[in-house]
């Protein structure tokens, strides 16, 4: 998740603010599902942080194709 932070945080180089506010909202979620999973589900952690670069990657492409987000 830590990792995943610095491309969510600079996802201002292809997304407008308020698309950057969204997916740091989705990030913070995902943190918080890390924390709630610590201790009953360790295993599934590290697939969070797989989702969460995934879902990045989905999301600035969709933005670019559909919403016209640029560099």
């Amino acid at each position: 998740m830590a990792a995943s932070f610095f491309l969510y945080a600079a996802s201002g180089l292809l997304a407008p603010a308020w698309g950057v506010v969204v997916l740091l909202v989705i990030w913070l979620a995902l943190l918080l599902l890390c924390f709630a999973w610590w201790t009953p589900h360790p295993r599934r952690l590290p697939w969070v942080g797989v989702f969460a670069v995934a879902f990045w990657f989905a999301a600035l492409n969709a933005g670019g194709a559909f919403l016209g987000w640029t560099a």
